[in-house]
């Protein structure tokens, strides 16, 4: 896949996240996704990463900004830079309490892409300056 259809497919995806577009996060992965989670498991399938989206919209409101992506010469992998701008709405199994906290957190994906889809994504973000952040006296 070309370097600039791999850039204009992950520009897709974090555009459709930002606009709450569910389906046109979901109609740019593969049907056998990897999605591993911060600090958690691998997940696979696009139904588990919907499950996964309906689990997000549920405890928190995100969005993205300052996002930098950055794409192999061969367009297969991939790596994507962001500021994370979000609430805490509702408690999330095994996190402090929510209470509508607000936080900004730097937060990366590496991508890898086939047949103009993306095949996995590998996430990251500091889990303790998110804690931190939404549980002060944690």
């Amino acid at each position: 896949m070309p370097r600039a259809a791999t850039l204009a497919l992950l520009e897709h995806y974090y555009a459709a996240f930002n606009a709450g577009d569910w389906q046109g996060m979901l109609d740019c992965l593969s049907d056998d996704v990897a999605h591993d989670l911060n600090q958690g498991s691998r997940q696979t399938g696009k139904a588990a990463f919907k499950a996964f989206i309906a689990h997000m919209e549920r405890c928190y409101k995100e969005r993205l900004d300052d996002i930098v992506l950055m794409v192999s010469e061969d367009g297969t992998r991939a790596a994507a830079e962001f500021v994370v701008h979000g609430q805490y709405l509702a408690t999330d199994e095994g996190l402090p309490e929510a209470d509508g906290q607000t936080y900004v957190l730097p937060a990366g994906a590496f991508i890898a892409i086939d047949a103009g889809k993306i095949t996995r994504l590998t996430m990251y973000y500091n889990l303790a300056d998110w804690t931190a952040q939404v549980d002060p006296a944690a």
